[in-house]
């Protein structure tokens, strides 16, 4: 099991037993989830954590979409919660965090027939 707030502290650089900023990275994650479920991403009602109990799979099932979901929460959350201080390389999260949505937005639509 992939815990999402242990994966996104991780991904932070904080170790997984250091719970001082747990409440605002949680905020920070719930409002990504949120910005997924407008985007058509993960499930019909907005997915929400409170803890480290939640997992990527509880989430979603979907294995090929679940992981660019993962890139582009640490994205976003390091770019709320801890931005980068160089133009250069927050114009490179960015971008990043940008083609991820439109990935995920062409993943998740639905074929016209």
């Amino acid at each position: 099991m992939d815990s999402i707030l242990t994966s996104i502290k991780k991904l932070l650089g904080i170790t997984e037993g250091y719970e001082h900023f747990d409440a605002d990275i949680i905020m920070h994650i719930n409002s990504v989830f949120l910005i997924l479920n407008q985007m058509g991403v993960g499930p019909d009602q907005p997915f929400v954590i409170s803890d480290a109990s939640a997992t990527w799979e509880d989430f979603s099932s979907d294995i090929d979409k679940i992981q660019m979901v993962k890139t582009y929460m640490g994205l976003k959350v390091k770019m709320i919660f801890d931005p980068p201080q160089g133009g250069a390389v927050a114009e490179a999260y960015k971008n990043q965090i940008a083609e991820c949505e439109w990935r995920l937005n062409v993943a998740c639509d639905p074929p016209t027939s």
